[in-house]
């Protein structure tokens, strides 16, 4: 299975009047998320299942996926919120999923959590190796079958920059 960790793009910076979860796409944010949407589109890039962060900046990015015809909808997942636990999401939405190995699920969340999640996929264990940039992804492609913590395979790793 091919697992894409996305990034947010550019959002407001923090302010004590807007909760966190609360924080909007910036206007460059968004420009620039379209743009990485469509260069994926271009590149024949397509998620069967788009999951995201319930905070605002997060679902405005799974929102620009979606327009961009990167994947049909998206879902919010509160696994996906800052500091989400990967364990968790593994032991009550993972291991009771059940998908081929040809699905393309595309993640949209925050950092560091989901550099994070990417070395545990990865390594088996976290080391801050692994800096994902605003609107950046990495793929992961993971094994069917048991738990997939220390034993995925990194096939990409691209900063938005490289995209637009």
């Amino acid at each position: 299975m091919k697992l894409y960790l996305i990034r947010h793009g550019i959002a407001q910076e923090r302010q004590p009047e807007i909760a966190d979860e609360n924080r909007e796409l910036t206007l460059e944010g968004r420009a620039r998320t379209q743009k990485v949407a469509r260069r994926l589109k271009n590149l024949d890039l397509y998620f069967d299942i788009i999951l995201s962060s319930p905070f605002t900046r997060a679902r405005q990015t799974a929102s620009i996926l979606v327009e961009a015809g990167l994947g049909k909808s998206f879902e919010e997942s509160a696994y996906l919120a800052f500091e989400g636990s990967i364990h968790n999401w593994i032991e009550k939405w993972w291991q009771v999923k059940h998908y081929s190995p040809q699905t393309r699920l595309a993640l949209v969340g925050h950092e560091p959590c989901l550099s994070e999640w990417a070395e545990m996929l990865l390594w088996g264990k976290t080391s801050s190796s692994l800096v994902l940039k605003k609107a950046g992804m990495i793929g992961i492609e993971v094994p069917n079958g048991g738990s997939p913590l220390g034993r995925a395979q990194m096939f990409w790793l691209t900063p938005p920059r490289l995209l637009l």
